[in-house]
């Protein structure tokens, strides 16, 4: 009898977020690749376009089947918020994000299992950052959870303690990391790339809106307060943040000459930008998933973080810390990084060697080891 495991994959069919679309495609080829014997992986997708076989196939091969249901994502979203199965209750359900029938079922006799996933805590720490809509969409998913919810899985046991101050989860958390894709690196072609971006090399990077949570501001004051005169690229700005972005920056005291903006990139672009990254700037303090991060650590580029839970769990000694208490410390973290070519060589290798932990067969590993202990 083949036992199969029915994941969400919304996002690789209909990608609202690229974080969590890469989550979801890399966890679902991972699980394929690691299911144990006598198991099997199913997709579970809203309705899209007429191809969404074809789309899967390319995206996680190996899928013994796919439920397709009949509401687009959106409606879906709603409708599982509310608590309306849609056709696809049933089974051993695992969803890469909070999207999932949340509802009530029997494990014991039945055999049904529900798990979820919750990447960061933004919309509780951070509401007046999101919509209404999708905070109360994500508040009222996580209410769910704690009623139906077999497990829910976070990826750090910061995240862990903190989502434990905010639903009635008891002994359900699990912590399962993520990774970078599988095939992330920084590419052959990567100064061709960095030249059609229009970015330098040799620069300072750090990843961001002009949220307060992303400690952006912090960072640039550390930047200017350093001293040196080394471009600094910031990535995953929101549509029209550019200006905001180079305001902040200006109050700093980098000038606009010196600054490049950027939106989202896909992973070879990234990859293309991280080869030419002198030192990657992690300054939030947020509960979250610290994807830009996981990058540069495979990419072997030394880091700068703020001091969090969540940055102290995930690099431990890959890169250095500042202590977020203290005013002055992304300054002096910056300058000691900077201080000298071997300071530079000698993070770079803690970076690479610390970013090895991280694989999505380790992750789907002990999510196949979480539904069989459930």
């Amino acid at each position: 009898m083949t036992v199969t495991l029915r994941v969400v994959l919304d996002q690789v069919v209909a990608a609202v977020d690229a974080d969590l679309a890469a989550a979801s495609r890399e966890l679902g080829r991972a699980l394929v690749s690691t299911a144990p014997s006598g198991c099997a992986v199913e997709a579970i997708v809203p309705a899209a376009g007429p191809d969404v076989a074809g789309l899967l196939e390319a995206e996680v091969p190996g899928l013994v089947d796919i439920t397709k249901l009949r509401l687009p994502r959106r409606e879906l979203a709603a409708a599982w918020q509310l608590g309306a199965a849609s056709g696809a209750a049933g089974g051993l359900i695992h969803a890469p994000t909070l999207m999932a029938p949340l509802m009530k079922h029997d494990r014991v006799h039945d055999h049904d299992q529900t798990v979820v996933t919750v990447w960061d805590l933004d919309p509780w720490e951070n509401p007046d950052e999101l919509s209404r809509t999708t905070v109360a969409w994500h508040r009222a998913m996580l209410k769910r959870a704690a009623k139906h919810a077999d497990a829910v899985v976070v990826p750090t046991h910061a995240a862990a303690e903190r989502i434990a101050a905010l639903a009635h989860l008891g002994d359900r958390i699990r912590v399962i990391s993520g990774a970078p894709p599988e095939d992330f690196r920084v590419p052959s072609d990567e100064v061709g790339r960095r030249r059609e971006l229009g970015l330098p090399e040799g620069c300072i990077l750090l990843s961001g809106s002009v949220a307060a949570s992303t400690g952006l501001s912090d960072a640039f004051v550390a930047i200017a307060a350093q001293g040196s005169d080394l471009p600094v690229v910031v990535v995953d700005a929101p549509e029209g943040g550019e200006p905001a972005i180079v305001a902040l920056a200006g109050e700093a005291g980098i000038s606009e000459s010196r600054l490049h903006v950027r939106g989202a990139l896909d992973a070879w672009d990234l990859g293309a930008v991280l080869g030419g990254t002198l030192v990657f700037m992690a300054p939030s303090t947020r509960t979250y998933f610290p994807w830009r991060l996981l990058e540069a650590l495979r990419a072997g580029v030394p880091v700068v973080a703020a001091g969090s839970d969540v940055h102290r769990e995930v690099l431990v000694d890959g890169g250095l810390l500042a202590d977020p208490r203290d005013p002055d410390a992304l300054t002096e973290a910056m300058g000691e990084a900077l201080g000298s070519s071997a300071a530079v060589e000698r993070l770079a290798v803690l970076s690479g060697d610390r970013g090895r932990a991280f694989s999505w067969a380790g992750a789907a590993e002990r999510v196949w080891q979480l539904h069989a202990d459930l």
